[in-house]
Parts: C-alpha cells; structure tokens; sequence
C-alpha cells in the first residue's frame, strides 16, 4: 500500500511539472498585438486545469509564476522577473491563480449539464479577465486616462474568440489526455 501511495505522488509531482513546463512552452508562442500579446498561454492554463483538475491544475499555474518569479524566462516574449509579474499585465497572470480557484470551487457541483465543464472554464476566464482588467486599468489605464470600456477594448475583447477556441481546444486534448494515460482526475 506504501509503495502505490509513493507511485501516485511520484505521478502527481511529475504532472504538475510537466503542466507546468507546458504552461511555460505555451506563454513563449505569442503573437505581439497591443498592450496584451496573443499566446498560447490560456490554452496551457486550461490544459492543466482540465487534465489535472482544479487542484494539481492550480498548483502547476503557481509552478509556473514561481518559475518567472525567480527570473526563469517563461512568460511572453521570454520575459520573467517580479517586475513582470507587478507589471501591467501582471494581474491577468494572478488572474489564472484566481482561474483554477473557481474552477475547484465549481467542480464540486455534480452537474448533468452536457458542457459544463467547458462552462466552468468559461466563468473561470471570465475571472481571470475581471482581475486582468481591473488591474490594467489601476497600473495605467487610469493615469493615461483610458476609460475602462477603453481598456476593455485593448485587453479582453480582441481576446475573447481566440481564448474560446483555446480552451474548447484545451478540453479536447485533456480529454485525449486522460484515455492515454488512464488516470481520472
């Protein structure tokens, strides 16, 4: 019984990891556009999130600030640093802590609705766009006297379709994740 406990932290630890190393791969894969770049930074989240479950999910998210925190290049355009963490930006990557909060909050509901672990990462988006946005607008929306609608336009709206297919993508491959590997989570 020990020896399979061991196996499944040694598993538990190595996915976390390995999300984590995803999330990272994913942020570097951008497409420069305004204050906010295009990456593929949400759909990493959402993959950890979905193959991992909130918890383990959530704990790869906070892997991976941690990482940039201690100067490893792992956000947009290889960037890292607390400066880029406190920065403009930096609360859209507080905002996927905040992310997979939700999403463990809702998958406690056992809910027969057939999309609703796709609604769960829709409503746990929207978080992470709530908390990005508020604190684009505080750091410098604000003092160079953009309206929120302004930021609004410049930090979500561009997003919205391209974060939707991101996460629909993400379901999609954690689901094909799960079958190879066998494991629920």
């Amino acid at each position: 019984m020990n020896r399979e406990i061991k196996k499944g932290k040694i598993f538990d630890i190595t996915s976390v990891a390995l999300m984590a190393a995803v999330i990272c791969v994913s942020s570097w894969i951008t497409v420069p556009f305004g204050a906010v770049p295009f990456t593929l930074q949400t759909f990493g989240v959402f993959l950890a999130l979905r193959s991992l479950g909130g918890k383990k999910g959530t704990a790869a998210i906070i892997v991976y600030l941690l990482l940039g925190a201690a100067g490893l290049p792992v956000f947009s355009g290889f960037g890292s640093g607390i400066g880029k963490i406190l920065g403009p930006t930096g609360g859209y990557l507080f905002g996927f802590v905040f992310s997979g909060i939700a999403v463990i909050f809702l998958e406690k509901f056992d809910c027969r609705i057939k999309y609703f672990r796709i609604l769960t990462d829709f409503i746990a988006l929207s978080v992470c766009y709530a908390l990005g946005t508020a604190w684009f607008y505080l750091f410098l929306g604000k003092d160079k006297g953009m309206s929120v609608f302004a930021v609004l336009c410049a930090c979500v709206i561009p997003f919205i379709v391209p974060d939707a297919v991101k996460i629909v993508l993400a379901e999609t491959v954690s689901l094909k994740l799960k079958k190879k590997i066998g494991k629920n989570t």
